[in-house]
């Protein structure tokens, strides 16, 4: 009897990929392993809460508002304190950025190699109503000498001085998905051994999909450009998919190929999606991963923030609908570039008046 079928092996866990990954780094000593470890453990803990949210007191409002002017949930606010205090503990990281904190926020650790913008949890509005929610982050290196506390210069370093971003997306199952660079790798946590597994090795996204992810509600504000490309998503019989939590909607159309669109609208002029722990993140995961990201008219790890809280418009999937979408928003532009002056009124018919 071949014994080894009494035990078939359970996989690569997180932590033995991340060594093995370290190689990748010629500049790295471990403080980037440590770091993605030190983000899984929180993962795991506001995971627990997660799915015990609806035992104990810790689902619904909080009764204040973020930095951002949106209603915190009380699991917005323990997923806060479980990644700030998992980061100041591990020691790699000296400053980070939260979507629920009005200010950076200095660790203590002036040592640190790191800075980390972070959605402690996506979706908020779905917390109560058991949809899939998230954590989304991006890693950088600080470019101000350590021994200090990190700078504003720091944290508002363009998408493309990143050196890892990923995403956990809490729902029937719990993924941790990232990347440092080298193409994409999804781990699944399997509970009873309290472990992440690789259970998506080099994830490529579909170069085109049939699947158009857009709030559909603020139809009446999107630009001529925008309309015109979801009119081209409904005559191409598209699946319209939208579920309005972020981490959701892009790992959906990550692995079937799709685009998510969070377009300027006449309520939010700049976009409403954060361009430091939403947008930059998950560019650079959809591009190790083939597929492309732009504000509508540029690559959006290309952005130069001006702050931390900064919005941008967002489109973001399979390379082949991002340029789709790009290609009606040029034509708007164009045709507004080269709309004539209207005429001035005769000054007859002012006088006529």
């Amino acid at each position: 009897m071949d014994h080894n079928k009494l035990a078939l092996p359970v996989g690569t866990t997180l932590d033995r990929f991340i060594m093995r990954k370290q190689e990748d780094f010629p500049y790295a000593t471990g403080e980037l392993s440590q770091l993605l470890r030190d983000i899984a453990l929180a993962a795991k803990i506001v995971n627990r809460e997660i799915n015990r949210s609806g035992l104990i007191d810790i689902a619904g409002a909080y009764g204040s508002q973020n930095v951002q002017g949106e209603d915190q949930q009380k699991l917005d606010v323990i997923a806060n304190i479980r990644f700030i205090r998992a980061l100041r503990n591990g020691g790699e990281v000296c400053t980070i950025i939260s979507e629920e904190d009005d200010e950076m926020i200095q660790t203590g650790n002036n040592q640190g190699k790191y800075v980390v913008a972070i959605d402690p949890l996506d979706g908020s509005s779905n917390i109560d109503v058991n949809v899939s929610i998230g954590t989304i982050f991006s890693i950088y290196r600080r470019v101000s000498p350590t021994g200090r506390e990190g700078t504003a210069a720091d944290c508002l370093q363009p998408g493309t001085h990143q050196v890892a971003a990923g995403y956990v997306i809490y729902g029937s199952s719990t993924m941790l998905v990232y990347t440092t660079g080298n193409g994409v790798n999804g781990f699944t946590y399997e509970h009873s051994l309290g472990e992440f597994f690789l259970s998506h090795p080099d994830i490529i996204t579909p170069k085109t999909g049939a699947i158009y992810s857009i709030n559909e509600g603020s139809s009446d504000s999107f630009s001529p450009g925008v309309a015109a490309f979801v009119q081209h998503c409904k005559d191409q019989q598209f699946s319209a998919r939208y579920i309005g939590s972020l981490v959701a909607d892009f790992h959906r159309n990550l692995l079937k190929g799709g685009i998510y669109v969070y377009p300027a609208t006449a309520k939010n002029k700049s976009g409403k999606l954060r361009l430091m722990y939403e947008c930059n993140p998950l560019a650079f995961i959809v591009e190790q991963a083939g597929g492309k990201s732009s504000n509508g008219t540029r690559r959006t790890m290309e952005i130069e923030p001006q702050i931390p809280h900064e919005r941008c418009p967002f489109f973001i999937g399979s390379k082949e609908l991002v340029e789709k979408a790009e290609s009606f928003i040029a034509n708007d532009k164009e045709a507004c570039d080269h709309t004539p002056a209207p005429e001035p009124t005769p000054k007859k018919a002012v006088a006529a008046k």
